[in-house]
């Protein structure tokens, strides 16, 4: 089972739009088993799945499941780091089942977010155990009745004892970058800063693609390319300091109606090319 966060400090890049499509496209497209954990406060994943089986409408399968089951019996996100921080003895007490895991379709299973995640910088938690939560939570999944290839992560957009404790258990983290003057320049911040942050821990590998990024006649644009080879050589030069970080030369183009394809009860075709090339890119890099 393997891990892959997908980050990134600047807002608006499409981190939950690309996260999720991925996993759809892993799960259905490559028949891969997939879970997906929304870790931000936000709820943007969480609240964008409450709105997918029936468009437009809240109360639905998932909404019942979401307040009847899920946070009714005390099996959310939230509950679960609470058990992992009162635990005294080495073991931790929050079985897995579905009532923690809601299964969208049979390769697809996703755990939602909680708005009281925002509460976690206010020293309700031990900081320094926070850090071996995530770890410890894909054990326990690894060691359920479920059985998993991915587990996606769906990052909050800043730096908490949360993502710390995701991004320093992670297999891969996923960097999406539009086509701007923050690109090359915002890759080469955040890569420095993940180093000083996770330390001791290493940092793990690192995939880096475009997303929005602008086309003309089915080419990237001249702007488009100049801001991407700034980018691969800002990885270049972070993989002469030691990073394991991999440009992925596949990109997600700028489409009016990519946000409409995440309601979608299945992946959309007219993107399979892109995420094709995209996922054949993540799976080379964690081979």
């Amino acid at each position: 089972m393997k891990g892959i966060a997908t980050i990134n400090f600047k807002g608006g890049v499409g981190k939950t739009t690309i996260t999720w499509l991925l996993a759809k496209y892993a799960a259905e497209k490559m028949g891969k088993r997939v879970l997906v954990i929304d870790t931000d406060a936000q709820m943007s994943l969480t609240l964008a799945v409450q709105l997918q089986e029936e468009t437009g409408k809240l109360r639905n399968k998932f909404e019942d499941w979401y307040e009847n089951k899920h946070k009714a019996r005390h099996k959310t996100l939230l509950d679960a780091l609470e058990a992992y921080d009162q635990n005294r003895k080495g073991y931790f007490d929050f079985p897995i089942d579905s009532s923690f895991i809601y299964q969208m379709s049979p390769n697809l299973h996703f755990v939602p977010s909680v708005v009281d995640l925002y509460w976690l910088e206010l020293e309700i938690f031990d900081k320094e155990k926070t850090k071996s939560f995530a770890s410890a939570l894909l054990g326990k999944i690894e060691h359920s009745r479920f059985n998993y290839d991915y587990v996606f992560f769906d990052s909050p957009p800043n730096f908490t004892a949360l993502s710390y404790s995701v991004l320093s258990c992670a297999s891969l983290l996923l960097i999406p970058i539009n086509p701007d003057v923050f690109a090359a320049r915002g890759v080469k911040l955040l890569i420095d800063g993940l180093q000083r942050r996770i330390d001791p821990w290493p940092v793990p590998k690192i995939a880096v693609f475009m997303n929005k990024a602008k086309l003309y006649r089915g080419q990237l644009t001249r702007e488009s390319q100049r801001y991407w080879e700034e980018t691969k050589d800002s990885c270049k030069e972070e993989k002469r300091a030691g990073v394991h970080v991999f440009p992925i030369d596949s990109y997600i183009p700028e489409r009016v109606d990519i946000k409409r394809a995440i309601p979608e009860q299945y992946f959309p075709d007219n993107y399979t090319e892109e995420f094709s090339g995209l996922w054949s890119g993540i799976e080379r890099i964690l081979r």
